[in-house]
């Protein structure tokens, strides 16, 4: 039964269809960039944000906010949403839990301790010093639960990893709670970056982490063909030729390259790369080349489109990305799980 809904997907999921979906998509990626250049407390023109980018004028003020403000936290937008959808269809790949996002596997809860660890021990506050302690913690945590997983009979298995992600995740957020209702300045400069948001970070930072982003991106896309075996089950990877330890570990690599880096630049964003991958499996059919392929075109659409809707509404301040996209995420996941019937796996 569960084979005949896969190949009924894959028809529904033509070729054609992919192509000219994936086409769309990028179009739509291109107008949503545009918007955050263009959309803010003051409203700039197309001309303007061209004028801006290619021949900017140093007493013009539109010119100085679009490129020392707008294009910053756009170029994070379009990067850290194509990171964390990448990583989400990975982890839903390895572990085959749809639900699976980047919190699963405590990428979430180690950065978001290192970082508390950095303004409580070091008194670091500025985003651009603490990104390495974000980085390590994300990279900490996830190759703990890795070891958890691969102890004992069978290896790291997806029911083990999740279990390892849970446990971990639970332990370091009550350390987190200790830490910070102990320190009430630790707490303070915490809160900025644990909502999420893509502001107060420049292109400098950008450029530190850069290159883990596109290895981890170039890594993600790499194995999906991978991806496609393992959820057929590992006796039947197996049975394939496919190296199940060797396949999850490269996945993991590029799930902490990704994570790592995108939740170091932009705090702990939920929902990206839980939401992204079922939005687009009615249109790619089951195979995670597609999959991922659209993710990484879409995962910068809600992040940004989140970023935008968060300047507007809040006038003449703004609201935090991270707070839109969960306030997004929220009613599209209980509409995904409705539909799908996630709830009874």
């Amino acid at each position: 039964m569960a084979t005949a809904l896969v190949a009924a997907s894959a028809v529904r999921a033509s070729p054609l269809r992919r192509r000219v979906g994936l086409l769309v998509a990028v179009l739509v990626l291109l107008v949503v960039v545009g918007a955050s250049l263009c959309l803010g407390t003051r409203a700039t023109s197309l001309d303007g944000v061209l004028g801006a980018l290619f021949a900017p004028q140093p007493d013009n003020n539109d010119h100085l906010v679009i490129r020392e403000l707008r294009v910053p936290r756009t170029v994070i937008g379009l990067v850290v949403g194509s990171a964390l959808a990448l990583a989400g269809t990975v982890m839903q790949g390895i572990t085959r839990n749809p639900l699976a996002d980047p919190g699963l596997l405590g990428v979430n809860a180690g950065a978001s301790l290192f970082v508390v660890l950095a303004i409580a021990l070091f008194g670091i506050t500025d985003p651009g010093g603490y990104i390495w302690f974000a980085f390590a913690g994300a990279a900490a945590a996830a190759a703990v639960v890795y070891a958890i997983g691969a102890l004992g009979r069978g290896g790291a298995t997806p029911v083990k990893l999740a279990l390892g992600g849970t446990a971990l995740t639970a332990g370091i957020t009550s350390i987190i709670t200790l830490l910070l209702i102990t320190d009430i300045d630790t707490l303070s400069s915490y809160r900025f970056w644990s909502v999420g948001s893509l502001v107060n970070r420049d292109l400098e930072t950008v450029s530190v982490l850069l290159p883990f982003l596109v290895l981890g991106a170039a890594l993600a896309l790499s194995i999906g063909p991978t991806l496609n075996v393992l959820s057929l089950g590992d006796d039947l990877a197996r049975g394939l030729g496919q190296r199940i330890g060797l396949s999850r570990g490269l996945a993991a690599a590029a799930i902490v390259l990704l994570c790592g880096a995108a939740t170091a630049l932009a705090g702990p964003i939920v929902f990206v790369g839980l939401v992204i991958p079922h939005l687009v499996r009615p249109i790619t059919g089951p195979d995670y080349r597609w999959i991922l392929a659209y993710s990484a075109v879409l995962g910068p659409v809600l992040l940004l489109t989140a970023d935008i809707i968060g300047r507007l509404i809040s006038y003449p301040g703004e609201i935090e990305a991270g707070i839109i996209v969960a306030m997004i995420g929220a009613p599209v996941l209980v509409a995904i799980v409705r539909r799908s019937n996630l709830a009874g796996i």
